[in-house]
């Protein structure tokens, strides 16, 4: 009955701890995510953005550059940052107003003009085994001559033209885009980056790298390929704050180990009628353990003692000289007993 008692507390004390226990699950910090498999992996960018360079200080990432991309067939390269705005800042980006250029995080430039095609953004969404990080909100998309003619001029795409030197340009693999008015401009589509990371864990790659992979026939969507060690699933730091593992599991001990004094007391007491310490639970066994512990002190505090200057034992009494002496006035006794006997 009593062991079925503190068995049945102790179950109930285990699940109100884990009830109380506040959970560790927060929002995740920019630029981070939660695999969304199900596996409980973590994933940190954030050491993958570049940050501009201070004179005197230096940013923890130790990055100080953007990343660079190569268009090769599609005959732009384009300049990128993680999580960040580009550190190299730019002007005059086309369709984008003047209070939105610091936010720009991925942009190319064709013929002296800069294309953004995406703003600042650190929402990193998992999906599978893939990592995705979407720029919105670029350089208004344009038509260019090699998809112009197939359009319908009704449609909302005919609403942008070539610029005036667009004759002279004609031998460029990528044509100038210009928009017909500001009107327009607010209502367009607008150009978007996706960029889709992978675990790279080739210990030759010092810092994540990222590839153009394509676009749209729009010429409005971008996307790109990043690989990065920082990709690879990992466990989730703890956060200042929050409740652990650890502390729940902790908390389940010293909650258990009430339940079984607190619980041994009121049986004892009750069915048992003990007073005193025999109200504590097995009473008789930690007495046991703690004269146990106390005869190990005392011999050894006692070894200890006998090696000290000058506390022998009965041991220097036998060896002492004053021993000796009796010893040696009994001898002459016994032998002057004898010879008056004689």
């Amino acid at each position: 009955m009593r062991t079925s008692f503190l068995s049945s507390a102790l179950v109930v004390a285990s699940f109100a701890a884990a009830k109380e226990a506040p959970s560790s699950t927060t929002h995740a910090p920019a630029c981070t995510a939660t695999a969304s498999s199900g596996t409980g992996g973590f994933f940190d960018l954030r050491p993958d953005t570049a940050h501009p360079s201070e004179k005197g200080k230096q940013h923890k990432t130790a990055l100080a550059k953007d990343y660079h991309a190569r268009g090769y067939d599609y005959g732009k390269n384009f300049t990128l940052n993680i999580c960040g705005a580009v550190v190299d800042p730019v002007t005059e980006v086309v369709g984008v107003s003047k209070s939105q250029w610091t936010n720009v995080s991925a942009y190319y430039m064709s013929h002296g003009s800069i294309y953004s095609i995406g703003s600042e953004s650190m929402d990193l969404v998992s999906r599978g085994r893939k990592l995705v990080l979407q720029y919105t909100g670029g350089s208004p998309c344009g038509t260019t001559k090699s998809n112009k003619s197939t359009r319908n001029p009704s449609s909302p795409s005919a609403n942008y033209n070539y610029a005036n030197k667009e004759s002279a340009l004609t031998n460029q693999p990528h044509q100038v885009e210009t928009l017909k008015d500001d009107k327009d401009e607010k209502s367009s589509r607008r150009k978007s980056t996706t960029i889709s990371f992978l675990c790279d864990r080739d210990p030759s790659s010092s810092q994540a790298s990222i590839s153009f992979v394509g676009v749209d026939e729009d010429e409005c969507s971008y996307f790109f390929e990043g690989r990065s060690i920082h990709a690879c699933a990992q466990a989730e730091p703890h956060k200042p704050g929050s409740v652990g593992p650890g502390s729940v599991f902790g908390i389940i001990l010293v909650v258990a180990f009430l339940v079984y004094v607190l619980g041994g007391v009121f049986y004892n007491r009750t069915i048992s009628n003990a007073r005193g310490w025999r109200q504590l639970p097995n009473y008789s066994l930690w007495a046991g353990i703690w004269s146990f512990f106390s005869d190990m002190f005392v011999i050894a505090f006692s070894s200890c003692a006998r090696c000290l200057p000058g506390r022998r034992g009965y041991s220097h009494l036998s060896s002492s000289p004053r021993n000796r002496n009796s010893d040696a006035e009994n001898r002459l006794i016994d032998q002057l007993d004898e010879e008056w006997d004689d």
